[in-house]
């Protein structure tokens, strides 16, 4: 068995064994198997796919190459919930403490930045002090303690999967639904959950645009949770145009915890109360997904959703003084206002293109060893259906970098669209999906 025999069978659309997948995984994770051999691995998987059962494969052997985490002594229900990517996805950084807050342990293994999506890790690591890097004993002390850590991949907890989803990144590899569910599914089976929900992005901003594509892709997910005895439930979620306001890293920070003290955020907190309910009701803590929501709410109302996110970032070392707001965050080098040409009804915010423009801006990366800025992002002071007079603030980006300020301007107003008419009626969940049935699928 050689790597280069690996790559020519897959490159030509064979099937590879459990075995074959093991001899690469587990070589690539200890360093025999350079980025090169990997790179091209990735690529020919990305032209002719998996199968399920290469599919499941792949996930047990990211699983295998590290640690598992048990959390059996650990009574409370534990349930997690992953995003596929979106841009301003801060969508954890709202649930898991709302969750938690609830009743339910949130144990959650989250990546960084990939392409033009942002990671929740880099948004954590935003926070001064704040530690991704607890060691397994410090993380089952966390969910323990207080219901709720958030951490990214060890040396030791799966650890082939860290070094590819960098290599992903960086190789046009991104949008493989195989290497997609592999690569969620390791990290989130390795942390010793019960129950699993998911929150598949469709749109401009998501990895998939293509709604079928999508749909396809939280099937896949679904029945590999299932296939390890995992409860798992995904919902599909609109990303035409960024989520909430905020797109960057300590932007998205501030926004959430706004959020949490109360702030309407509409399409932000409709995909929360969502994702929530469901989590709460795979873990036994509702019957139903109306009550979710009213549990949820109350949660919020109440202040203990915000209470628990500041004990969970005091808990991983973070400084919470900048979230209370007593202690100013380091503001950017330049900030650049961007006003209208015109003045009319926005029709649409293009959601790939702004998280492009953050990611040029030092909000994200460009290669995988490359640093990010947590004070550079955009905020957007209008959404879709808001009207803006000539001349009216539409957001203002912030970043470090000495850019040409007036092609960012550019940019950032080539990304909304006008029109006479805007799209209504549009709620942000587009359908379920569980290991039963597909429910209230919309086509978009």
């Amino acid at each position: 068995m050689t790597v280069q025999d690996i790559i020519v069978k897959k490159r030509d659309g064979g099937e590879l064994s459990s075995a074959e997948i093991d001899f690469l995984v587990n070589g690539y994770s200890e360093g025999k198997i350079p980025d090169y051999q990997m790179a091209a691995f990735l690529m020919a998987v990305y032209f002719q796919g998996m199968n399920f059962s290469e599919t499941v494969a792949l996930t047990r052997a990211m699983i295998g190459s590290g640690k598992t985490v048990d959390l059996g002594s650990i009574h409370t229900p534990k349930v997690d919930k992953h995003s596929t990517g979106g841009v301003g996805d801060k969508v954890s950084l709202v649930v898991a403490p709302l969750v938690a807050a609830a009743g339910v342990a949130v144990p959650m293994i989250s990546g960084r930045g990939l392409g033009h999506t942002g990671g929740t890790l880099d948004k954590l690591e935003s926070i001064p002090g704040f530690r991704s890097d607890l060691s397994i004993s410090e993380f089952k002390s966390a969910i323990r303690r207080i219901r709720l850590a958030i951490i990214g991949q060890t040396d030791s907890l799966v650890p082939a999967d860290r070094k590819i989803y960098s290599l992903r990144d960086v190789t046009g590899t991104v949008k493989s639904i195989p290497l997609i569910s592999a690569s969620i599914m390791s990290k989130k089976i390795a942390e010793g959950i019960d129950a699993l929900v998911l929150d598949v992005k469709v749109g401009k901003g998501a990895v998939f645009q293509e709604s079928l594509k999508a749909l396809k892709l939280a099937k896949n997910l679904v029945a590999i949770g299932e296939e390890f005895g995992k409860k798992t439930v995904a919902l599909l979620t609109r990303m035409d145009e960024p989520l909430g306001y905020a797109v960057g890293n300590w932007v998205e920070v501030k926004e959430a915890v706004d959020c949490l003290k109360g702030a309407t955020v509409s399409d932000l907190m409709e995909v929360s109360y969502a994702l929530g309910a469901q989590m709460l009701l795979l873990g036994g803590k509702v019957k139903s997904i109306p009550e979710g929501y009213q549990r949820l709410k109350g949660c919020l109302e109440t202040g203990e959703a915000l209470k628990k996110f500041l004990e969970f970032v005091e808990n991983q070392g973070g400084d919470t003084s900048y979230l209370g707001g007593t202690r100013e965050y380091p503001t950017a080098k330049h900030s650049i206002e961007v006003g209208s040409s015109r003045e009319g009804t926005i029709a649409g915010i293009d959601a790939g293109l702004i998280g492009r423009i953050a990611i040029s801006l030092g909000a994200g990366r460009r290669e995988k060893e490359d640093e990010v800025d947590p004070k550079a992002g955009i905020i957007l002071h209008r959404k879709t259906g808001d009207w803006v007079g000539k001349d009216g603030l539409l957001a203002t980006a912030f970043t470090d970098l000495d850019l040409d300020i007036e092609e960012i301007k550019e940019k950032i107003l080539s990304a909304f669209n006008f029109g006479e008419s805007v799209p209504g009626g549009k709620g942000m969940i587009l359908g379920v999906v569980d290991r039963e049935r597909v429910r209230d699928w919309i086509v978009t």
